[in-house]
């Protein structure tokens, strides 16, 4: 009987302490799953400024001297409104650069004719596809800028013309406000008449101006 009772106060005593162990272990903390951080998707809508500058290529004709290649670099500011739905994107952009595009041709004309524009500028519509952060777009409207042509021992004559671009670019919205765009325009002024001004020849003269212009750009979007 004596052992008996010893072993039962053995076992109590045993499980005592269990018990004083198992209170004595901090209960496990729930795991809660985090949930993924939301991020809105890009808005192009807004208005816009910026600075643009590249380079142009391409080709003016006069009627007595036939056809030359320009060449040259142009860089200007802009301004623009996009306005997105869905993911369409429908806009409005203007610029106006100062430019330095010209070239000349010996051809008819010892010394050298040459044709020249100093200053371009553009107002366009604009049509994108908003692929979130990028977006590839076409654009296309009006053209202005000043068509100069001068022959050797003549002053320099010329017209401010207006005429016709179209073209088409990719725009990347970059950290904030701020986005960067790559673009191509050709660029058709047309062309005036300089009649005898222009010294090549005895007949009147038609110069013609078009360009092709690579540029790229850096807008702040309020």
């Amino acid at each position: 009987m004596k052992r008996l009772c010893m072993a039962l106060i053995g076992a109590v005593a045993l499980a005592g302490a269990a018990s004083a162990a198992d209170l004595s272990r901090p209960a496990p903390v729930p795991y809660y799953p985090k949930a993924p951080v939301f991020v809105p998707p890009y808005s192009w809508t807004g208005f816009y400024i910026g600075i643009n500058g590249g380079g142009a290529f391409g080709s003016s004709s006069w009627d007595s001297t036939g056809s030359r290649d320009i060449s040259g670099g142009l860089i200007g500011g802009t301004v623009g409104y996009n306005y997105q739905f869905g993911q369409a994107v429908v806009g409005v952009e203007g610029d106006i650069d100062w430019a330095d595009i010209n070239g000349s041709t010996s051809t008819a004309c010892p010394g050298g004719c040459k044709t020249s524009d100093t200053w371009l500028s553009t107002v366009r519509g604009r049509l994108g596809y908003a692929a979130d952060r990028f977006m590839p777009y076409v654009t296309g409207g009006a053209a202005f800028g000043d068509i100069r042509a001068q022959a050797p021992g003549f002053a320099q004559v010329g017209a401010d013309r207006a005429g016709w671009t179209l073209g088409g670019g990719l725009e990347a919205a970059l950290a904030a406000n701020w986005t960067a765009k790559v673009e191509y325009l050709y660029v058709d002024l047309g062309s005036f008449n300089c009649g005898l001004n222009c010294g090549a020849g005895l007949t009147t003269d038609n110069v013609s101006f078009h360009t092709n212009i690579l540029r790229g750009g850096v807008n702040y979007k309020f």
